[in-house]
Formats: structure tokens, sequence, C-alpha cells
């Protein structure tokens, strides 16, 4: 799916927001319809502060949310939206922790008119969850797995997922990854925008890849295009001038590795390769870069 066609189901508009410590924008941003996008960057990205922004709870200081093609203005119309959103915090409340599974179970009943008892109960079974347990005598993990399953229950169209494997074991996180994918093969309008700084959960799940950092989206990929375009090359010149390297299409950084050799980082290894043959450059070894590395890269150009 080209991220330029379809319906956005959420869309961030030229938003800008800021407080005492941090500040988010100006930033744009298009979750489409059917696909699942992953944020990935450091703390202090502004990866909550959009999700929050997305659920109505915090409001920007310039810029537009629309969900579902409806601009978020009226509560009214924004409770009615949030219908079909489920929503997994970072952080569990602790509001929460007298309460037993049941309990809080019932409550996302009374206000999801989609609530899929049958399905709930499915979750917790698959998902090993003990919810005869007050919420806040849960482990770190089950809790998180239970907080997983409330979100997922009532078969939200936009599902906003902040670190949702944080403090899994990898049992637990398979699961997760097979009902994550279960629940996107049951409905093609259905979408996920979530955070990870997990890179094998981000390889397993996203078709697209936002990256940011200090608040600032630095670049959106196609996740295939992305671990396709992004290498780092050991160049051999013959004449030793280096400086032609930053000429490279799609150049980032350069590093000297011996004699005329250089290891050099582009995002667009093919045009690169291309333009190395033209000049008679011998490229002597390539190698894809994982996610941090990538993010790494781009950081350097904010820099810079």
């Amino acid at each position: 799916m080209n991220l330029e066609s379809g319906e956005a189901v959420l869309s961030f508009d030229d938003i800008r927001y800021e407080n005492k410590n941090f500040k988010l924008g100006p930033l744009s941003l298009l979750v489409p319809e059917g696909c699942i996008m992953a944020i990935v960057g450091p703390n202090g990205s502004g990866k909550s502060t959009l999700f929050r922004m997305a659920l109505n709870l915090i409001k920007p200081d310039q810029g537009g949310i629309a969900l579902f093609g409806k601009e978020l203005l009226i509560q009214d119309e924004d409770h009615l939206l949030k219908q079909h959103i489920g929503y997994l915090a970072e952080e569990s409340s602790s509001q929460d922790n007298g309460l037993k599974a049941a309990e809080k179970a019932r409550f996302h009943a009374f206000w999801y008119k989609n609530w899929d008892q049958a399905y709930y109960l499915r979750l917790l079974d698959e998902l090993a969850i003990d919810s005869k347990l007050p919420l806040g005598k849960m482990s770190k993990g089950m809790r998180r797995k239970y907080e997983f399953a409330l979100a997922i229950a009532h078969h939200p169209k936009l599902l906003l997922l902040d670190e949702p494997s944080s403090g899994l074991d990898p049992l637990a996180w398979k699961t997760m990854i097979k009902l994550l994918h279960q629940h996107m093969e049951e409905g093609e309008s259905r979408s996920i925008l979530m955070s990870s700084h997990i890179i094998e959960e981000v390889k397993r799940l996203a078709d697209y890849i936002v990256f940011m950092a200090d608040g600032q989206v630095l670049g959106i990929f196609e996740k295939d295009d992305l671990f396709s375009s992004w290498f780092s090359m050991f160049v051999k010149l013959e004449d030793g001038h280096s400086s032609k390297l930053h000429e490279m299409p799609g150049y980032c950084t350069i590093e000297h590795a011996s004699g005329n050799t250089y290891r050099v980082t582009t995002g667009n290894a093919l045009e690169a390769e291309r333009w190395c043959g033209e000049r008679g450059y011998a490229i002597l070894s390539k190698q894809s870069l994982e996610l941090d590395e990538i993010m790494s890269e781009l950081m350097k150009g904010l820099k810079r």
C-alpha cells in the first residue's frame, strides 16, 4: 500500500506542542488504514505525547488532529470516535490497583458497545492471566498482558500501543505477536500505531516505520524499502580522494578504514552502487544496517 493513497485513520497536521521541559513539532503524520505503523526513537522523542493527543487527552498548541476523517473538537463526537480505539499505555495506572480483572472488564464492557466477552475470556486463557488476582498484585508482565487483552477485546479499528512488550517474557511476547497478526487479518480496515524499542518486534509487525527524535519526525519509511536501502559499504578509491564520496547518492557518513578504503553509510544503496560503478570505485563489501544504526545515522543528520 502506498502511504500517500487510501484513507488515513489518524492524522496529525502541522501540530506543535510545548511545555516547560519538552517541545513537539512542527510535525505532520498520517496513519493509513489497514497498516501497522511503528514509531522508533529514544526516550523523550514525543511518542507517548502523540498517543495522548490522539485520545484528546492533550491539546496541541497549533495544528489539527483527525480520527477516521473527523477532526477532534467536540466531546460527544470524541466519545463516539473512541469506541473504535484500543489503547495500551506505557505505564499502568495505580488507580486500578485495587480492582480485580473481572471488575475492570465490566467497566470496559459498559463503555465499549463492541465488547466481546467470549474473546476477552479466550485472551485471558491464551495469555495465561490469573484473573483472580487484584491488578496491583499482578507481576509487571501479567499486568501488561491483562491490559493488552483489555485494549484489544472490543475489536478496535485503531490500536494505539505504547511499548506493548514491556515486561513480557519471550513466550508471552510471541503470543502477543500472534494475536496482533490475527487482529489485523480479521478486519481489512484495522490499523495499529505502536512505539517500540524492540527491533525484532518492529521487523515482525510493522508495514511502515517512523523515526522520531527531539519532538521531530526524522523520516517515514516502508519497512522493506528501508532495509533494502540502508547499507554501510567499504569502498576502495585508487586516487584516495575521499571527498568525492560525499557526492554518493544517499550519503550519510564516512569513516577511514585503511589505506585507500573507506566505510560509507548510505540511505540509497541501489543508486550508490550504480554511482560507484560508473566511477570505477570498487565496493569491497557491504552490510545492511539495523534499526538502531539507521536511527543513529538520522540523528547525526539532525545535529548537522
